[in-house]
């Protein structure tokens, strides 16, 4: 199973604003994270990826055939689960999964079965006869996951699928896309950096629509780990280094600060203690310029 991404290249506004520049990759089966802030281009790569978008240039793959050309064929081994989708709040949960299970071309006893499988995974079943308008915002994300794999995908893109989560719900939902992806491609977008940490077999940091890394979480740490520190402060001196470092955490102790700091030139005049590389770092060190 392979999905390959070649030359992409999106624009919007005339052309004045270019999404997506000339971006390649290829994934096998595991997940990969995608990183990068707002506006880099993370949703206009997953709309072209699930069809729903045509890119200005460049083609998609899959197993080697255009998915263009494979059409229907294509979008029936796609999972999607957009980070804003609206819901219909006077259907039930319950309902809600029968009909787009209707509309993925499930039979009756396979979304029967899928349907029931599914509301324990994301721990809803209490909830099925709910009407969607008044579950939280959390419930809402469970169940677009819930939908995104009733036809057991192939190629799964999760856009933000931990946003509102609780800290426990996080982990089951997290650990369950880890368990499926022996056999899936999941591409998985969030600012919830820490999500993707363990789980992903590769991550990819995109920046004003170009792929700018793709590779395991250690190799890409590997680039950092001379440059994380932890710095002892006094209240006094936190605006000035705020002001000059990435800042990643903050701890107040007594009356000193310990500021973790990203930085290519470390402060030779404060204490200093190296610490080791995490990618929420490593995020700031790619995304945050200037420092």
């Amino acid at each position: 199973m392979k999905l390959e991404i070649k030359n992409l290249s999106k624009t919007y506004k005339g052309g004045k604003v270019k999404a997506l520049s000339d971006f390649s990759v290829t994934l096998t089966p595991g997940v990969y994270g995608l990183l990068g802030p707002n506006g880099a281009g993370k949703s206009t790569l997953m709309n072209i990826i699930t069809d729903n978008l045509k890119a200005d240039s460049g083609e998609v793959f899959y197993n080697g055939e255009n998915t263009h050309k494979l059409g229907r064929e294509y979008r029936s081994i796609l999972g999607y689960m957009p980070q804003q989708q609206g819901l219909y709040d006077d259907f039930t949960l319950n309902r809600f999964l029968w009909y787009m299970a209707a509309l993925k071309g499930l039979k009756k006893q396979e979304a029967k079965s899928k349907i029931t499988g599914l509301l324990d995974t994301v721990n809803l079943t209490e909830s099925a006869h709910k009407k969607l308008g008044s579950f939280s915002g959390g419930m809402k994300q469970r169940a677009l996951i819930a939908q995104a794999l009733l036809n057991d995908p192939e190629i799964l893109i999760l856009d933000e699928p931990t946003a509102g989560l609780d800290p426990k719900e996080r982990i089951r939902i997290r650990n369950f896309i880890s368990e499926i992806a022996e056999n899936k491609i999941v591409i998985f977008a969030t600012h919830v950096v820490s999500d993707i940490e363990f789980i992903a077999k590769e991550v990819m940091l995109i920046k004003k629509g170009k792929l700018i890394a793709c590779d395991t979480t250690p190799n890409l740490l590997s680039q950092i780990e001379d440059k994380v520190f932890e710095a002892e402060l006094t209240s006094g001196e936190l605006e000035s280094y705020q002001n000059t470092y990435r800042v990643s955490n903050l701890f107040h102790k007594d009356n000193t600060v310990i500021a973790r700091i990203v930085t290519n030139n470390p402060p030779s005049n404060t204490k200093l203690t190296r610490a080791i590389p995490t990618l929420e770092d490593l995020y700031l060190y790619v995304f945050e310029d200037g420092k």
